[in-house]
Formats: structure tokens, C-alpha cells, sequence
């Protein structure tokens, strides 16, 4: 599929494929398709920073590749790594053969070794991939300093092969959940977007697309008791995902109000500490309406 014309049509395309997008991200992704730019977009957790690189990658058919950023992650996890295992069968091959020692580094060291991870496949598969650089907050700073370099040319050097790079740029989603500040060069090399909580009229269109048999009026209430649960002082607040899992709950026990026994009884699909799951017991009675 070609790229968007306008605003407009990229919001509607993403709508179809069942991503709600506000104006202002719409706009910003939008703009990162036409210059051809990496886009970082933070946010709380749970309100579909992710799921922007997923719904990108479904409407316009490219192949979704995801780096799932974590503390002590380094190059070799996330450009590739030879394929050891694979390596010795050759040497034991080649020594039965008695081959030099050059004929046999050639042949140990060759593309058929090479075990490609998430950005040496994006470099490869330029335009017809959405690259989803997760949770780059999680990541410690000597990575976020290399992938900096990465996105400035999109090319990888393999001492062993020579240097790869892409003829056209993948399109790169970056997310963070802020638990670090990044380093701001790597925010002058990208477009930025904020996704805070949507009000609750939004919420409410997002889980009944994303769950098109739900009651309405039962989503309303789910909306509301989320809302008075992201009111209170949790660790960890309910983002737009576990609005849409508690529907999704209730809608697979057939449940058709949400009073406090059954907010007492499914809590799990919404709030996931224990500490959070007292608080929130404790203020049931204000949670659930009309309890």
C-alpha cells in the first residue's frame, strides 16, 4: 500500500485496522511517513504506544519487527551473532579435510552463519518493515548512544562480510515508559509524541472497537471505575489495555452490570500488585458505581 495523503486518510486507515488515533499522533506519524524519520513516542504504560507499530505495520503491509529492549542488552543481541553450534560441525568438516587456515575462516565466516536479530533484519528489510524499538528506556546508555549511530545511516559493518546497508529506511517506532530520561540526541533524531490517558468518551470508542460485542453501557461503567482507579494512588494505574482485558473479563463471564461484588471478583484483569489490590478493596465502595 502507498503512503497516506493526508492526515486524515492515515487516521482512517488506522481506525479500519482498529487503532484509534488522536489528531495530534495521527499528525506526527504522519509526518515521520513522509521524511522518512524514526518517531519516539512515550507515555504511561498501557495506553497503546506498542500497538502503533503493530496497527502501522497491519494497514500498510510490512513486516513487523520488534526489539524488546532490556536492562544489559547489548549489540550483538540486537544486530546478529554467528551461529556457533553450526560453526564447529564446519571445523570438524574442515579438518578432516585439512583446508588452510584462510580457506577456513572464509568458509566459517559466510552469510549462511549468520544468525540475523532485529536490526541487522530491519536494515535488510528496509521499507517493507515497521522496525519497533520497545521500552528504549530500559536499555542503558552505552546502547542508546550505538542505536543513534544506527539510525543516522542505517548501514552495519560485518567485519567477517563487509557493510550492509538498507537501500530505503524502515519505518521506526521508538516507545518509552519513561523510566529514565534519554539522552537528547536521541530525541533531536526523532519526531516525539506524548500518549497520555485518552478522556473517558475516547476510551470508551477504543474498547468498543477493540471489542466491537460489548455493551456499551456496560464499557461506560468499566470507563468510570477505571477512571476513580487511576484517581487513587497506585503503582501501577490502569492504562487503555487493561480497560479493554476488564471488558473483555466481564464479557466472558456474561456479565451485564458492574457492581462491587464483581469488581471484587475480577480485579486481576485490571490491577496486577497486591498492595494496589488492598488499596483498591478498601475503596470499593467507591469504585464501583452505583455500589
Amino acid at each position: 500500500m502507498g503512503r497516506p495523503q493526508t492526515v486524515a486518510e492515515l487516521t482512517q486507515l488506522l481506525r479500519d485496522g482498529g487503532y484509534l488515533a488522536d489528531r495530534g499522533l495521527a499528525t506526527a506519524l504522519f509526518v515521520a511517513l513522509s521524511l522518512d524519520r524514526p518517531i519516539l513516542v512515550e507515555g504511561e504504560v498501557g495506553v497503546g504506544k506498542t500497538e502503533v507499530a503493530k496497527a502501522l505495520a497491519a494497514v500498510f503491509g510490512r513486516r513487523l519487527i520488534r526489539l524488546q529492549c532490556y536492562e544489559g542488552i547489548d549489540t550483538n543481541q540486537a544486530l546478529y551473532e554467528w551461529d556457533y553450534a553450526r560453526q564447529m560441525l564446519q571445523i570438524r568438516a574442515l579438518s578432516e579435510r585439512q583446508l588452510d587456515a584462510d580457506d577456513a575462516v572464509d568458509k566459517l565466516f559466510g552469510p549462511k552463519f549468520l544468525l540475523e536479530r532485529p536490526l541487522l533484519e530491519a536494515v535488510r528489510a528496509g521499507d517493507r518493515a515497521v522496525l519497533l524499538i520497545d521500552e528504549i528506556d530500559r536499555a542503558d546508555d552505552e546502547f542508546e548512544a550505538f542505536l543513534l549511530e544506527l539510525l543516522s545511516d542505517f548501514q552495519i559493518t560485518i567485519p567477517e562480510i563487509g557493510t550492509i546497508k538498507a537501500e530505503t529506511a524502515p519505518l521506526v517506532v521508538l516507545t518509552s515508559n519513561r523510566t529514565r530520561e534519554l539522552h537528547d540526541a536521541l530525541k533531536r533524531r526523532c519526531l516525539y509524541h506524548w500518549v497520555g490517558y485518552p478522556s473517558p468518551e475516547r476510551e470508551v470508542e477504543i474498547v468498543l472497537v477493540r471489542v466491537p460485542a460489548a455493551s456499551e453501557a456496560l464499557t461506560r461503567k468499566v470507563v468510570a471505575a477505571v477512571n476513580r482507579l487511576r484517581d487513587l494512588e497506585l503503582a501501577k494505574p490502569p492504562g487503555v489495555a487493561e480497560t479493554i482485558d476488564w471488558v473483555r473479563t466481564l464479557d466472558a463471564l456474561g456479565e451485564t452490570d458492574l457492581d462491587a461484588r464483581t469488581v471484587d471478583d475480577t480485579l486481576g484483569a485490571v490491577v496486577k500488585e497486591r498492595d494496589d489490590l488492598e488499596l483498591v478493596r478498601a475503596n470499593l465502595d467507591g469504585i464501583a458505581p452505583g455500589a
